[in-house]
């Protein structure tokens, strides 16, 4: 096993970018894991990180092993799967993130059901639009709308999001209906932001004759919450660019309608964010299938209306 035990740390310094920092998560110490990488290079004859005083980086080398690496763990925890009753063992706290609306519509109705079938196991949720950082945060995994900036994290996609202009009727008949983004932003509408203290500008993605096209639209109302932005927008405060099945309810009754419908946004991917250790977790497999059933179904459900 030392050899094996030394792919699994190589994977967890590349991982974390430290020596130090992949002790602490493998709870070895930091000579322990300097050793391990040692014997690995001493074995394969290369080396696969460049050291500094201030950075460690892989080297050409060390990037193609890290792939095959991942293959060789991923492989060892597969066959591991196969051979533990996870039905009777499992127990202990799931750390799960998700934004607000994602959260509240799909995963939290379903946490109960899981709860259930698992009575040994709790699960910690937390809900926020901002992103997250599983490593730092401590979290097993985490659900979010659009692309990580992270890669060296698994990502297991769900779906790609139908979502809608719409705004409420009072609006539209205050201000005009906008047939396209360009109308919207020649006619100076007033569009209700989804932003976070550290986000970068503001632009919806739309998708127009040419292709999707980015469009830098502007208001007064910003919020760090996508239901307040809801709420605001069936109070006819503006425009507001959402997830199908966050407002699909509303559509169907009229309290909201859509907009430019000419340039509708693009789809956004669904998925789950998780990393390489947590991913040897049988409770925390369990739940990423079971929600992403659940999740599944409910978004297929919403697009088709």
């Amino acid at each position: 096993m030392s050899y094996f035990d030394s792919i699994r740390t190589f994977v967890r310094v590349y991982e974390l970018g430290s020596m130090s920092a992949a002790g602490r998560d493998l709870r070895i110490s930091p000579a322990v894991t300097s050793a391990r990488i040692a014997q690995l290079e001493e074995h394969l004859g290369v080396r696969l990180f460049q050291r500094t005083t201030r950075s460690l980086n892989p080297t050409e080398q060390g990037e193609s092993f890290y792939r095959g690496a991942i293959e060789i763990l991923e492989a060892v925890e597969n066959a591991e799967a196969q051979i533990v009753d996870m039905t009777e063992n499992l127990k202990g706290s799931l750390f799960v993130a998700a934004p607000l609306g994602v959260g509240r519509r799909l995963i939290a109705p379903a946490v109960p059901d899981f709860l259930s079938e698992y009575p040994e196991v709790s699960v910690r949720l937390r809900l926020t639009d901002r992103k997250v950082d599983l490593t730092t945060e401590g979290l097993d995994l985490a659900f979010f709308l659009g692309q990580p900036e992270d890669s060296n994290l698994r990502i297991r996609k769900i779906a790609d999001v139908e979502r809608i202009l719409c705004a409420a009727p009072a609006y539209v008949a205050r201000r005009g209906m906008p047939a396209s983004g360009q109308e919207i932003l020649s006619q100076g509408h007033e569009c209700l932001n989804l932003r976070f203290p550290g986000a970068a500008e503001f632009q919806w993605r739309l998708m127009t004759n040419g292709g999707a096209e980015r469009f830098a639209v502007t208001g007064r109302y910003e919020s760090d919450d996508g239901d307040v932005l809801t709420d605001w927008a069936l109070a006819g405060e503006g425009i507001v660019m959402k997830p199908i099945f966050e407002v699909s309810e509303h559509l169907k009754s009229g309290a909201l309608v859509p907009v430019a419908v000419e340039t509708p946004p693009a789809p956004v991917q669904m998925a789950c964010l998780f990393t390489h250790r947590r991913r040897q977790d049988p409770k925390t497999r369990l739940f990423m299938d079971f929600i992403i059933d659940r999740i599944g179904a409910t978004v297929r459900d919403a697009a088709e209306g």
